[in-house]
């Protein structure tokens, strides 16, 4: 039988699919998943909650409490009727708005639901498959592989493709998702999309191969140190080309410059990286940076999680850094290879195993922050639980009881020295690190910030300040994505200031204040809220 889909869908990717509510089949396994044209209740005649959902990919059912929310291969989440509520990312359901909504989520403990149906990429109807219309040759439909058995192995098997996919693929809590007009037939169907809307890093293709070249012979040389502090970031703020800030000149400067670096909310919502000034008034009008976390708690803005370090394979990574305070690095890339030493080595302090198992890869970062204790050649790394440093909002923003933060300069791994000593195995420094990432942002609903902590131990192999070679070179279109402001594209706005930032979620309207030549259209509300003068 055939349905058209008619619900509003999330733009995710190879995930289209609705639950079925509408024939008689369909009506009594509403009931079982509760609020589709009945009071909830069960069913006799349904032996499963599985008969009320059509899909046309594996799916898990999670039990609210008041009804079924349905968990995609693709982490995609929605409700009964098929209404995007939620995305599903290393075990914890974030909502639209960015907000940690349940966390420890173990999927082998759901309800597995196989797909029942298959999708007209050209109609976008969605063609329920009986049991003799199934594929035979299909091994997912096979007895064997029957989710609805636990212990088979398609509630088991890791190499699952139906698995969500970890936060290296998707980002959960940038909330620029535009759903599909609740009126239109289509469907998006296009894999290289997330169910936030945003391109996953596969998508963007084979890497240059400039990234990977080796270039242990340059003699441009450094050292990492790390930090995460989570305060906005330096390049967030404007200026006319001062400090590394990015430039506020022209528009054309402005753009050559990268814009402005996004910054978000303490929920990880992007919000503007400036606004007008605070009481603009009828003699004057200028413009105002949003204001750091560091400086006023909670209320402020701090660096977008989805900065955090990412692998795309083995052998090479993105992330982002604060550069030399010397130079006007902002929205600028560069080119690292790791080389085996670390700074301050020595015929006495030689290299660790963790630095030779760092040797020879290579990582493109990009300068979203300047240090100015930062060195020329220096690139201090932005990775969770590397430390705070001087500031701290991450503290503010990931609120757990008794979080062992580490060294406030060195973070989690200092701290691992500190207990296993400096010449441990590199096994041991990883699973110290790994523990900490753990126990800090496991449960937090930032799973960005758990998979830029567990890169650390896992792909940069616990490696203390390691040295490399360097060269710089252009941008990849990720790490661009990911930096550029998406609220402030030009050097101009009419945004009202805003004392707390906190209550801003994804898709609110933001107040505007209207200024010509002759002044600023003041109201009476904004003018409470100390954005505008009278």
């Amino acid at each position: 039988m055939k349905r058209k889909l008619f619900k509003t869908m999330i733009a995710a990717g190879a995930v289209a699919m609705i639950c079925a509510c509408g024939d008689d089949a369909a009506t009594k396994a509403a009931d079982a998943i509760g609020g589709v044209g009945s009071s909830g209740s069960t069913s006799p005649a349904v032996d499963s909650p599985c008969n009320g959902v059509v899909s046309a990919a594996d799916t898990w059912l999670f039990d609210t409490g008041n009804g079924y929310w349905v968990i995609y291969g693709d982490g995609a989440v929605t409700d009964a009727a098929g209404n995007p509520v939620a995305v599903f990312v290393d075990g914890s359901i974030m909502t639209l708005d960015g907000v940690p909504a349940v966390s420890g989520i173990d999927l082998n403990t759901l309800t597995p639901c196989k797909a029942n149906a298959v999708i007209d990429p050209q109609t976008g109807e969605l063609t329920i498959l009986s049991s003799a219309s199934a594929d035979p040759q299909d091994p997912g439909l096979s007895a064997g592989n029957d989710p609805l058995n636990p212990g088979s192995s398609a509630s088991t098997n890791p190499e699952d493709p139906f698995v969500p996919k970890s936060s290296t693929s998707v980002n959960p809590n940038d909330t620029t998702t535009t759903p599909l007009d609740e009126s239109s037939s289509s469907v998006n169907t296009d894999p290289d999309i997330g169910p936030d809307g945003f391109p996953t890093i596969e998508s963007y293709g084979p890497p240059s191969p400039e990234y990977t070249k080796n270039i242990l012979s340059n003699s441009q040389t450094g050292w990492n140190s790390r930090y995460w502090d989570a305060c906005k970031p330096h390049c967030s703020w404007i200026s006319n080309g001062q400090e590394g800030k990015t430039d506020t000149t022209t528009q054309e400067s402005y753009v050559a410059g990268g814009t402005t670096a996004r910054n978000c909310n303490i929920h990880d919502v992007e919000v503007p990286t400036f606004t007008l000034g605070h009481a603009v008034q009828q003699y004057w009008m200028g413009y105002e940076g949003t204001t750091s976390a560091c400086e006023v708690g909670a209320a402020g803005v701090f660096t977008c999680t989805d900065m955090a370090p990412i692998a795309l394979n083995d052998t090479l990574s993105y992330a982002y850094v604060a550069g030399p305070g010397t130079q006007t690095t902002c929205g600028k890339c560069f080119h690292l290879q790791y080389d085996g030493s670390f700074k301050d080595a020595s015929a006495n302090n030689a290299a660790k195993a963790t630095h030779k198992a760092l040797k020879g890869k290579h990582i493109v970062v990009m300068t979203s922050n300047i240090g100015h204790d930062v060195e020329n050649g220096q690139f201090d790394l932005m990775v969770p639980g590397g430390g705070v440093g001087a500031f701290d909002a991450l503290s503010t923003q990931v609120n757990g009881a008794n979080i062992n933060w580490g060294a406030g300069f060195g973070g989690f791994l200092t701290e691992c020295q500190s207990k296993l000593g400096y010449d441990n195995t590199l096994e041991k420094y990883q699973q110290c690190v790994r523990d900490m990432c753990d126990a800090a942002f496991g449960s937090a609903g930032f799973p960005n910030l758990l998979r830029g902590c567990h890169w650390f131990a896992d792909w940069y192999m616990a490696a203390d300040n390691p040295t490399y070679h360097w060269e710089e070179v252009e941008c990849p279109q990720y790490l661009v994505d990911h930096y550029m402001t998406t609220l402030n594209p030009t050097k101009s706005n009419n945004y009202a200031w805003h004392t707390d930032w906190s209550t801003y979620k994804a898709g609110d309207e933001l107040e505007t204040i209207e200024c010509t030549d002759g002044g600023c259209n003041c109201t009476a509300e904004l003018a409470a809220k100390g954005a505008c003068k009278l």
